[in-house]
């Protein structure tokens, strides 16, 4: 795994100068801290950071092909470039390589941009070729691997693996885009593609982008979308294809010339990555979890059970469950507002995992695929009732129940009904952009000033929601929500967090399960096999039946969480309070004081519970502090 950074001068070839394109590429040493490189020519400029994985001796990048004239730097893994090499080859091209590399090299010389159409893994790449004038930026089809770029006022479009690379240049703006924010306060996160700032983007999943000389900058091409058609032929047989698609997808990327190993949560999806891995190894996998010090939050137990069924080499480190010391780390590592709590133990997961491993394959995309989240169960209830009562009766009632009814966070889950009454008096787009609002529309009103809301001129972050629903019009209930999670929450959320806490440690993360083959199969599974009979990733867990115990198999999720209700109450009562209400907050103009105030102290004296906005809150906080601060 590693950091790319760039730049390439549309408008004229100048002369790059050396100290910025390596004062970009130095602040994503942690991505890749083996090896580095620049090359520079007029007009444009490539830098890479290796984490060397594969070919330890001969992927030093950027990499050129024997004329001199293509050139690449690459972040990711393609797992079929042996076969691609051998294919190439007998088309006449020769190699100076054993790694994967080279292969993107001749796969554009041969077929140009529909090259990534043959690529199989993880990636984000930038090829300059000379000979046509241009640049070509790729990016994988399920956005495991972050691409950031932006076209600067003179010019120069600048390019990274991360957000810091680009903040480096003298040029790059800074300005906040009001939009990114409504999103951020929507979703916790920023979805692609945009970013916190208003002139840098994020390249989409499945997209490709061309920059050319002398030409205005185009708009990126998606070469690949999910697609959730159901086929009527899948039965009994589809459980044992199901194992021999993940276990192939598994099978392909134990490829490594240093130490591999695995993630075991202790869940479903991780144990089944272990399951499969020690199927096909000799040796014990190295499997790596981490506990927490409180029994409400700690899955270690059934962790160990997965470990001693496959006899694996088990890792196992608890970590302090106040371990809030990583809030400003983290703050700064994912660059852009990040409020996933979850980010503080992957974070302490990669880092023990590192210990013993340089590469570690994941259980991450198999809620989002195969429709794990509790959720999606809601949102097929709800939908059941949007079919029987018109928009023109719903609105009316579930609207105004949705206005009266309390907010009983202290209350069991049944009852805290007031969400499910907002959202059932919207359509599906907007009902279940409702559900999954860290702070809905309504609470967002509240949040920002007056101000801040004339600058939004009507956006809501619904959009993001809206734009995506048009292409799965044609899709199941069930598949239309998943669709959406895969485009947003997947990207924006749980890849870029695995991505930062790995890289932050210099390890490599493989998604086996994300595999775009298993993906485009597992996506014509009808949705009885998806959800039976109130279980959710039904088919799934059938046919792991055979692999994993049944108490793993068949448990309540736990999920990856922190108690930050505690947290906000006791040690962190004083951050809270001093940040929220800070200098900076205040000026910059986005927030209702008033609102704030009364979210800190209505959790304070234990009548809300307000932990998911406070965290939200404090992690945009603890953005501006290192902004003000750079």
């Amino acid at each position: 795994m590693c950091g790319i950074a760039g730049i390439f001068n549309v408008a004229n070839k100048v002369q790059i100068p050396p100290q910025l394109l390596k004062s970009m590429n130095n602040s994503q040493s942690h991505r890749g801290p083996d090896d580095d490189g620049v090359f520079l020519a007029p007009g444009v400029g490539l830098a890479h950071r290796r984490l060397s994985i594969i070919d330890l001796a001969g992927g030093h990048q950027p990499m050129f092909n024997q004329q001199g004239s293509i050139g690449i730097v690459f972040n990711g893994e393609i797992y079929n470039y042996q076969e691609l090499a051998k294919e190439l080859q007998g088309l006449g091209h020769q190699f100076s390589t054993i790694g994967d590399t080279e292969t993107i090299i001749y796969a554009w010389a041969q077929w140009g941009p529909a090259c990534v159409e043959r690529l199989r893994g993880m990636f984000a790449f930038a090829i300059w070729d000379q000979e046509q004038d241009l640049l070509f930026i790729a990016r994988d089809r399920l956005g495991i691997k972050p691409f950031y770029y932006s076209l600067l006022d003179d010019g120069q479009f600048i390019f990274g693996s991360e957000l810091k690379v680009l903040k480096q240049h003298p040029q790059c703006s800074r300005e906040i885009d009001p939009k990114a924010v409504e999103d951020y306060f929507t979703f916790g996160y920023i979805p692609e593609p945009k970013s916190i700032f208003k002139q840098v983007k994020k390249l989409e999943p499945g997209h490709t982008l061309t920059v050319r000389f002398g030409q205005e900058l185009a708009q990126p091409i998606q070469y690949w979308d999910v697609s959730f058609t159901p086929q009527t032929e899948h039965g009994q047989q589809s459980q044992k294809q199901l194992i021999d698609r993940l276990k192939e997808a598994v099978d392909v990327r134990l490829v490594s010339e240093v130490p591999l190993g695995s993630f075991l949560s202790g869940g479903v999806d991780s144990s089944a990555v272990v399951a499969l891995m020690s199927q096909l190894n000799d040796k014990p996998v190295n499997a790596c979890s981490i506990g927490f010090d409180i029994d409400d939050f700690n899955e270690t137990d059934y962790a160990k059970s997965v470990a001693q069924r496959y006899d694996a080499d088990h890792n196992v480190k608890i970590v302090d469950s106040d371990d809030f010391a990583l809030i400003d780390e983290l703050a700064k590592l994912y660059d852009e507002p990040y409020a996933d709590s979850s980010a503080l133990p992957t974070y302490r997961l990669c880092e023990m995992a590192k210990e013993k491993v340089t590469v570690a394959l994941s259980g991450d995309g198999a809620d989002e695929l195969i429709a794990g989240y509790r959720r999606y169960q809601w949102h097929l209830k709800e939908q059941k009732v949007r079919n029987l009562l018109p928009l023109a009766l719903r609105k009316p009632v579930f609207g105004t129940l949705g206005k009266l009814y309390p907010k009983l966070d202290w209350a069991p889950k049944f009852l805290r009904a007031k969400t499910t009454f907002q959202s059932m008096a919207f359509d599906w787009v907007d009902g279940y952009h409702n559900s999954m609002s860290i702070l809905r529309n309504d609470e967002r009103s509240k949040l920002f000033s007056r101000a801040f809301k004339q600058q939004l001129n009507g956006y809501s972050s619904v959009e993001v929601f809206q734009g995506h629903a048009k292409k799965a019009q044609d899709f199941d209930e069930l598949g239309k929500v998943q669709y959406l999670d895969m485009k947003t929450y997947l990207v924006g959320d749980i890849l870029t967090k695995v991505d930062r806490a790995s890289m932050a440690h210099s390890l490599e993360v493989r998604v086996p399960i994300l595999d775009h083959h298993f993906v485009e199969w597992a996506t014509t599974l009808p949705a009885t096999m998806r959800i039976e009979k109130g279980e959710g990733k039904s088919v799934f867990k059938k046919s792991l039946e055979p692999h994993l115990p049944h108490d793993v198999l068949y448990r309540k999720k736990m999920g990856f969480s922190i108690p930050l209700a505690q947290w906000f109450r006791g040690p962190l009562k004083e951050k809270v309070s001093q940040g929220l209400l800070s200098t900076h907050m205040s000026q910059s103009g986005i927030f209702n004081s008033k609102t704030l105030h009364w979210l800190i102290n209505s959790h304070m004296d234990g009548t809300r519970d307000n932990s998911a906005s406070l965290w939200t809150l404090l992690m945009f906080e603890r953005f501006l502090a290192n902004e003000v601060g750079s």
